[in-house]
């Protein structure tokens, strides 16, 4: 799954708040910033656990800095470990 959310997601900690989240599931990624001032998250495991992590982004208390978020769905690459903020 690659997420992309636009608003004031940039400099408030959104990437350090999705990496504590992801901690409470069984999923794997990365999350970083985008040049156009968006974030962009890939994230992968079970169906379930990637709809339900998704789902708790926002109840993080991020809500208010996202404007829109770009869910795209494909196969898993296999190539991730842990979750981390990529540079």
């Amino acid at each position: 799954m690659v997420v992309k959310y636009t608003g004031n997601v940039q400099g408030v900690g959104f990437r350090h708040a999705v990496k504590t989240v992801a901690t409470g599931y069984e999923v794997v990624g990365t999350v970083r910033n985008l040049p156009d001032g968006g974030v962009e998250m890939i994230a992968e495991g079970r169906s379930e656990e990637l709809i339900a992590f998704r789902e708790a982004i926002p109840d993080a208390g991020l809500r208010h800095f996202i404007r829109n978020e770009d869910v795209s769905w494909g196969d898993a690459a296999n190539e991730l470990r842990g979750f981390e903020i990529a540079r």
